[in-house]
């Protein structure tokens, strides 16, 4: 098949998805370790996937980051919490549903507070004429 993609290439594309919300589940292991189920909406797959934190703002794949790759979702799934009682069992799991980590900062743009937070702030969102008193 010519279209086979490496190793690295599903790496970042799994973190891609993950980074953008798209896990089904994602838990939080012990060590900053996290346990994703994805699914890939262009090829169909699904995976799970382990890995620790990105230090690096998505330029590398962490280290100790593996995957395993599924016909189905549903074969995913079951996959995912077989691997998610075990890491229970081992007293591995800090969290269920976990967003932390989440979101690469080089990739999100500003962060949006309010609509109106910066009106009285920016000068560029200043009326001209503000007051009667101004010239």
């Amino acid at each position: 098949m010519g279209d086979e993609r490496s190793e690295e290439q599903i790496l970042s594309r799994l973190l891609e998805l993950e980074d953008s919300e798209q896990a089904e589940r994602r838990v939080r292991l012990t060590g900053e370790r996290y346990l994703s189920l994805l699914q890939d909406p262009d090829s169909g797959l699904s995976y799970v996937l382990r890995h620790g934190t990105d230090e690096t703002e998505g330029a590398e794949i962490p280290e100790d980051t593996e995957f395993y790759e599924y016909p189905t979702i549903d074969v995913a799934r079951r996959a995912f919490n077989q691997l998610l009682g075990e890491s229970r069992r081992a007293g591995e799991l800090v969290e269920e549903d976990s967003t932390d980590d989440l979101g690469d900062s080089a990739l999100d743009g500003a962060e949006i507070r309010d609509q109106y937070a910066d009106i009285d702030e920016d000068e560029l969102t200043q009326d001209a004429v503000t007051s009667d008193e101004e010239p």
